[in-house]
Protein backbone atom coordinates (compact mmCIF):
# COMPACT_ATOMS: atom_id res chain seq x y z
CA UNK A 1 0.00 0.00 0.00
CA UNK A 2 1.10 3.20 -1.02
CA UNK A 3 1.11 6.77 1.23
CA UNK A 4 -2.17 8.04 1.08
CA UNK A 5 -3.12 11.46 -0.70
CA UNK A 6 -5.87 13.10 -0.47
CA UNK A 7 -7.13 15.90 -2.93
CA UNK A 8 -9.80 18.61 -2.28
CA UNK A 9 -10.80 20.89 -5.30
CA UNK A 10 -9.98 18.00 -7.66
CA UNK A 11 -12.34 18.62 -10.15
CA UNK A 12 -9.98 22.28 -11.44
CA UNK A 13 -7.30 22.22 -13.62
CA UNK A 14 -4.80 22.08 -10.59
CA UNK A 15 -6.71 19.20 -9.06
CA UNK A 16 -6.67 17.30 -12.48
CA UNK A 17 -3.04 17.71 -12.68
CA UNK A 18 -2.66 16.47 -9.52
CA UNK A 19 -4.58 13.56 -10.07
CA UNK A 20 -2.40 12.67 -13.12
CA UNK A 21 0.57 13.39 -11.34
CA UNK A 22 -0.39 11.06 -8.27
CA UNK A 23 -1.80 8.11 -10.33
CA UNK A 24 2.02 8.29 -11.62
CA UNK A 25 3.63 8.54 -8.61
CA UNK A 26 5.67 5.65 -7.60
CA UNK A 27 5.03 6.08 -3.64
CA UNK A 28 1.54 7.71 -3.93
CA UNK A 29 -2.12 5.66 -3.49
CA UNK A 30 -5.47 8.04 -3.92
CA UNK A 31 -7.39 7.75 -1.01
CA UNK A 32 -10.04 10.53 -2.00
CA UNK A 33 -10.53 13.17 -4.46
CA UNK A 34 -13.33 15.68 -3.78
CA UNK A 35 -14.82 18.07 -5.84
CA UNK A 36 -17.83 19.85 -3.71
CA UNK A 37 -20.23 21.05 -7.33
CA UNK A 38 -19.17 17.88 -8.90
CA UNK A 39 -19.92 15.45 -5.74
CA UNK A 40 -21.10 12.22 -7.31
CA UNK A 41 -19.44 12.43 -10.71
CA UNK A 42 -17.10 10.19 -11.99
CA UNK A 43 -13.57 11.40 -12.73
CA UNK A 44 -13.73 9.59 -16.29
CA UNK A 45 -16.70 12.62 -17.29
CA UNK A 46 -14.64 15.28 -15.34
CA UNK A 47 -11.51 14.77 -16.77
CA UNK A 48 -11.55 12.62 -19.64
CA UNK A 49 -8.24 12.33 -19.73
CA UNK A 50 -7.41 9.99 -16.51
CA UNK A 51 -8.67 7.35 -17.80
CA UNK A 52 -6.71 4.68 -15.11
CA UNK A 53 -9.40 7.19 -12.52
CA UNK A 54 -11.91 7.18 -14.63
CA UNK A 55 -14.43 5.60 -12.38
CA UNK A 56 -13.28 6.99 -9.10
CA UNK A 57 -15.95 8.98 -7.74
CA UNK A 58 -16.04 12.56 -6.49
CA UNK A 59 -16.74 12.99 -2.95
CA UNK A 60 -18.09 15.90 -1.31
CA UNK A 61 -15.68 17.68 0.86
CA UNK A 62 -15.99 16.10 4.40
CA UNK A 63 -13.02 16.93 6.65
CA UNK A 64 -13.26 13.43 7.76
CA UNK A 65 -12.94 11.81 5.30
CA UNK A 66 -9.70 13.93 4.44
CA UNK A 67 -8.06 13.25 8.10
CA UNK A 68 -7.61 9.85 7.02
CA UNK A 69 -4.91 10.58 4.49
CA UNK A 70 -1.21 10.66 5.10
CA UNK A 71 -0.93 13.88 3.23
CA UNK A 72 -3.89 16.61 1.74
CA UNK A 73 -3.44 18.72 -1.43
CA UNK A 74 -6.02 21.59 -1.18
CA UNK A 75 -6.74 23.17 -4.68
CA UNK A 76 -9.40 25.07 -3.96
CA UNK A 77 -10.27 28.73 -4.89
CA UNK A 78 -8.64 31.70 -3.02
CA UNK A 79 -9.95 32.18 0.56
CA UNK A 80 -11.33 28.25 0.94
CA UNK A 81 -8.51 26.42 1.94
CA UNK A 82 -8.29 27.94 5.69
CA UNK A 83 -11.62 26.92 6.59
CA UNK A 84 -11.01 23.68 5.52
CA UNK A 85 -7.58 23.22 7.40
CA UNK A 86 -9.15 24.45 10.36
CA UNK A 87 -10.64 20.93 10.67
CA UNK A 88 -8.03 18.96 9.87
CA UNK A 89 -5.96 17.42 12.71
CA UNK A 90 -2.60 19.29 13.58
CA UNK A 91 -0.69 15.80 12.79
CA UNK A 92 -1.73 15.95 9.16
CA UNK A 93 0.31 16.81 6.64
CA UNK A 94 -1.16 19.51 3.90
CA UNK A 95 -0.10 21.59 1.19
CA UNK A 96 -2.39 24.28 -0.24
CA UNK A 97 -1.95 25.65 -3.67
CA UNK A 98 -4.16 28.50 -3.29
CA UNK A 99 -3.14 32.16 -1.65
CA UNK A 100 -4.62 31.12 2.15
CA UNK A 101 -1.19 30.82 3.57
CA UNK A 102 0.84 32.37 1.51
CA UNK A 103 1.92 36.20 3.11
CA UNK A 104 3.37 36.86 5.77
CA UNK A 105 1.85 40.76 6.11
CA UNK A 106 -1.60 40.65 6.92
CA UNK A 107 -1.98 44.29 5.23
CA UNK A 108 -0.57 42.89 2.17
CA UNK A 109 -3.49 39.88 2.12
CA UNK A 110 -6.09 42.43 2.73
CA UNK A 111 -4.52 44.93 0.16
CA UNK A 112 -5.16 42.10 -2.81
CA UNK A 113 -7.57 39.42 -1.25
CA UNK A 114 -10.73 39.47 0.67
CA UNK A 115 -11.71 38.25 3.91
CA UNK A 116 -9.54 37.98 6.47
CA UNK A 117 -5.43 37.38 6.51
CA UNK A 118 -5.68 33.10 7.49
CA UNK A 119 -1.83 33.15 8.95
CA UNK A 120 1.26 32.03 7.12
CA UNK A 121 3.07 28.54 6.36
CA UNK A 122 5.95 27.17 5.13
CA UNK A 123 6.66 29.05 1.65
CA UNK A 124 6.58 26.46 -0.77
CA UNK A 125 9.05 26.92 -3.55
CA UNK A 126 12.15 24.85 -2.68
CA UNK A 127 14.96 26.39 -4.70
CA UNK A 128 15.38 29.24 -2.46
CA UNK A 129 17.90 29.50 -0.19
CA UNK A 130 17.46 27.47 2.73
CA UNK A 131 13.80 26.73 2.22
CA UNK A 132 13.94 23.06 1.21
CA UNK A 133 14.68 22.32 4.88
CA UNK A 134 12.09 24.37 5.78
CA UNK A 135 10.02 22.61 3.68
CA UNK A 136 10.92 19.00 4.38
CA UNK A 137 10.19 19.42 8.27
CA UNK A 138 6.55 21.43 7.68
CA UNK A 139 3.58 19.72 8.23
CA UNK A 140 1.89 22.95 6.56
CA UNK A 141 3.42 24.53 3.10
CA UNK A 142 1.93 27.36 0.89
CA UNK A 143 2.44 26.33 -2.30
CA UNK A 144 3.85 29.36 -4.68
CA UNK A 145 1.66 30.81 -7.07
CA UNK A 146 2.26 30.56 -10.79
CA UNK A 147 3.61 33.68 -11.60
CA UNK A 148 5.60 33.94 -8.19
CA UNK A 149 7.10 31.34 -9.18
CA UNK A 150 8.17 32.22 -12.59
CA UNK A 151 9.27 35.45 -11.72
CA UNK A 152 10.66 34.83 -8.33
CA UNK A 153 13.43 32.11 -9.95
CA UNK A 154 14.28 34.66 -12.55
CA UNK A 155 15.05 37.72 -9.91
CA UNK A 156 15.84 36.09 -6.61
CA UNK A 157 19.19 35.45 -7.54
CA UNK A 158 19.81 38.96 -9.36
CA UNK A 159 18.86 40.25 -5.56
CA UNK A 160 20.75 37.61 -3.40
CA UNK A 161 23.77 38.37 -5.53
CA UNK A 162 23.84 42.63 -5.04
CA UNK A 163 23.65 42.43 -9.03
CA UNK A 164 20.46 44.37 -9.30
CA UNK A 165 18.51 47.18 -7.16
CA UNK A 166 15.51 46.15 -5.15
CA UNK A 167 13.50 49.16 -6.46
CA UNK A 168 11.70 49.36 -9.89
CA UNK A 169 11.52 45.71 -10.57
CA UNK A 170 9.37 45.40 -14.04
CA UNK A 171 7.74 42.47 -15.11
CA UNK A 172 5.40 41.35 -17.91
CA UNK A 173 4.42 37.97 -17.53
CA UNK A 174 1.79 36.26 -20.27
CA UNK A 175 -0.07 33.54 -19.03
CA UNK A 176 -2.60 30.58 -20.98
CA UNK A 177 -6.02 30.52 -20.00
CA UNK A 178 -5.83 27.86 -17.59
CA UNK A 179 -4.66 29.82 -14.39
CA UNK A 180 -7.56 31.66 -14.88
CA UNK A 181 -9.18 27.93 -13.38
CA UNK A 182 -12.43 26.10 -14.99
CA UNK A 183 -15.19 27.82 -14.00
CA UNK A 184 -16.95 29.40 -17.05
CA UNK A 185 -16.20 32.87 -18.55
CA UNK A 186 -17.28 34.84 -21.27
CA UNK A 187 -13.71 36.37 -21.72
CA UNK A 188 -12.10 33.07 -22.02
CA UNK A 189 -14.29 31.94 -24.70
CA UNK A 190 -12.32 30.27 -27.36
CA UNK A 191 -13.63 32.84 -29.75
CA UNK A 192 -12.42 35.54 -27.69
CA UNK A 193 -8.73 34.27 -26.65
CA UNK A 194 -8.06 32.92 -30.25
CA UNK A 195 -5.57 35.15 -31.88
CA UNK A 196 -5.73 37.83 -29.18
CA UNK A 197 -3.40 39.44 -26.13
CA UNK A 198 -4.71 41.05 -23.42
CA UNK A 199 -3.72 42.66 -19.98
CA UNK A 200 -5.93 42.16 -16.70
CA UNK A 201 -5.81 43.30 -13.32
CA UNK A 202 -2.69 45.95 -14.54
CA UNK A 203 -0.60 47.12 -12.13
CA UNK A 204 -2.98 44.67 -9.32
CA UNK A 205 -2.49 41.50 -9.73
CA UNK A 206 -2.71 39.62 -6.58
CA UNK A 207 0.87 37.84 -7.16
CA UNK A 208 2.60 41.04 -6.78
CA UNK A 209 2.89 40.86 -2.83
CA UNK A 210 4.23 37.40 -2.96
CA UNK A 211 7.11 37.81 -5.11
CA UNK A 212 8.37 41.15 -3.22
CA UNK A 213 7.81 38.46 -0.01
CA UNK A 214 9.60 36.08 -1.98
CA UNK A 215 12.67 37.80 -3.43
CA UNK A 216 12.91 40.96 -0.96
CA UNK A 217 11.89 43.69 -3.79
CA UNK A 218 10.92 46.85 -2.64
CA UNK A 219 8.95 47.99 -5.72
CA UNK A 220 7.68 45.98 -8.43
CA UNK A 221 5.54 46.65 -11.58
CA UNK A 222 4.11 43.87 -12.65
CA UNK A 223 1.84 42.97 -15.86
CA UNK A 224 0.24 39.96 -16.39
CA UNK A 225 -1.22 39.13 -20.12
CA UNK A 226 -3.66 36.82 -21.12
CA UNK A 227 -2.51 34.37 -24.00
CA UNK A 228 -4.07 32.45 -26.53
CA UNK A 229 -2.76 28.87 -25.35
CA UNK A 230 -4.32 26.39 -22.99
CA UNK A 231 -0.89 26.14 -20.33
CA UNK A 232 2.16 27.88 -19.31
CA UNK A 233 3.94 31.42 -18.40
CA UNK A 234 6.78 33.07 -19.71
CA UNK A 235 7.90 36.04 -17.44
CA UNK A 236 10.06 38.77 -18.63
CA UNK A 237 11.83 40.68 -15.61
CA UNK A 238 14.22 43.73 -15.64
CA UNK A 239 15.72 45.16 -13.20
CA UNK A 240 18.41 48.58 -12.35
CA UNK A 241 22.22 47.04 -12.55
CA UNK A 242 24.17 48.36 -9.49
CA UNK A 243 27.42 47.56 -11.44
CA UNK A 244 28.88 45.25 -14.06
CA UNK A 245 27.83 41.99 -14.27
CA UNK A 246 27.17 38.22 -16.09
CA UNK A 247 23.84 37.86 -15.35
CA UNK A 248 23.92 34.54 -16.76
CA UNK A 249 27.07 33.26 -14.52
CA UNK A 250 24.79 34.44 -11.34
CA UNK A 251 21.58 32.06 -12.46
CA UNK A 252 24.11 28.79 -13.20
CA UNK A 253 25.35 29.54 -9.70
CA UNK A 254 22.41 29.80 -7.99
CA UNK A 255 20.62 26.50 -9.51
CA UNK A 256 23.57 24.74 -9.52
CA UNK A 257 22.64 21.08 -9.44
CA UNK A 258 19.02 22.13 -9.15
CA UNK A 259 16.76 19.23 -10.63
CA UNK A 260 14.14 21.39 -11.79
CA UNK A 261 15.61 24.61 -13.00
CA UNK A 262 17.72 25.02 -15.83
CA UNK A 263 19.56 28.24 -17.23
CA UNK A 264 19.77 27.40 -20.74
CA UNK A 265 22.84 27.44 -22.98
CA UNK A 266 23.94 30.92 -24.77
CA UNK A 267 22.16 32.21 -27.36
CA UNK A 268 18.68 29.87 -26.44
CA UNK A 269 15.48 31.94 -24.81
CA UNK A 270 13.00 29.92 -22.99
CA UNK A 271 9.88 29.41 -24.77
CA UNK A 272 6.67 27.91 -22.84
CA UNK A 273 6.24 24.81 -25.16
CA UNK A 274 9.35 23.74 -24.01
CA UNK A 275 8.06 22.97 -20.35
CA UNK A 276 5.04 21.72 -21.26
CA UNK A 277 4.05 18.99 -18.98
CA UNK A 278 6.95 18.93 -16.95
CA UNK A 279 8.05 20.88 -13.54
CA UNK A 280 11.00 22.43 -15.07
CA UNK A 281 11.57 26.26 -14.89
CA UNK A 282 13.43 27.33 -18.11
CA UNK A 283 15.49 30.71 -17.43
CA UNK A 284 18.03 33.01 -19.58
CA UNK A 285 19.34 36.56 -18.71
CA UNK A 286 21.39 39.11 -20.51
CA UNK A 287 21.63 42.66 -20.19
CA UNK A 288 19.83 45.38 -22.08
CA UNK A 289 22.09 47.14 -24.43
CA UNK A 290 20.31 50.27 -24.36
CA UNK A 291 19.63 50.78 -20.96
CA UNK A 292 21.76 48.59 -19.27
CA UNK A 293 18.82 47.01 -17.09
CA UNK A 294 19.48 43.22 -16.54
CA UNK A 295 16.99 40.80 -18.09
CA UNK A 296 15.92 37.28 -17.08
CA UNK A 297 13.58 35.38 -18.80
CA UNK A 298 11.88 32.48 -17.45
CA UNK A 299 9.16 29.83 -18.98
CA UNK A 300 6.95 26.98 -16.65
CA UNK A 301 4.13 25.56 -17.16
CA UNK A 302 1.42 27.03 -14.65
CA UNK A 303 0.19 23.76 -14.28
CA UNK A 304 3.31 21.97 -13.02
CA UNK A 305 6.02 24.46 -11.62
CA UNK A 306 3.40 26.85 -11.21
CA UNK A 307 0.70 24.55 -9.31
CA UNK A 308 0.14 20.57 -9.31
CA UNK A 309 3.97 19.78 -10.22
CA UNK A 310 5.65 22.36 -7.45
CA UNK A 311 2.84 21.00 -4.85
CA UNK A 312 4.04 17.56 -5.19
CA UNK A 313 7.80 18.20 -5.06
CA UNK A 314 7.06 20.07 -1.74
CA UNK A 315 4.59 16.94 -0.08
CA UNK A 316 7.71 14.79 -2.08
CA UNK A 317 10.36 17.10 0.28
CA UNK A 318 7.37 16.91 3.47
CA UNK A 319 7.31 12.89 3.49
CA UNK A 320 10.79 12.21 3.36
CA UNK A 321 11.05 11.07 -0.15
CA UNK A 322 13.29 11.89 -3.11
CA UNK A 323 12.01 15.55 -4.31
CA UNK A 324 12.30 14.43 -7.79
CA UNK A 325 9.78 10.97 -7.15
CA UNK A 326 6.42 10.86 -9.80
CA UNK A 327 8.20 14.63 -11.62
CA UNK A 328 9.81 15.12 -14.23
CA UNK A 329 11.58 18.14 -16.21
CA UNK A 330 11.19 16.86 -19.59
CA UNK A 331 8.68 18.47 -21.46
CA UNK A 332 5.87 17.10 -23.91
CA UNK A 333 6.39 18.36 -27.70
CA UNK A 334 5.06 18.76 -30.31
Amino acid sequence: MGIRIAVAGASGYAGGELLRLIDGHPHFELAVATGQSQAGARLGAVHPHLTTLADHVLAPTDPAALAEADLVFLALPHGESAAVAAQLPAQTKLVDLGADHRLVDADAWSGYYPGAHAGTWTYGLPELPGQRAKIAESTRTAATGCYAVATTLALAPLLAAGIASPDDVVVVAASGTSGAGKSPKANLLGSEVMGDLSPYKVGAHQHTPEIKQATGARTLSFTPVLAPMPRGILSTVTAVATGAADVRQVLLDAYAGEHFVRVLPEGLWPHTAATFGSNACHLQGTVDRDSGRLIVTSAIDNLGKGAAGQAVQCANLMLGLPETAGLTANGVAP
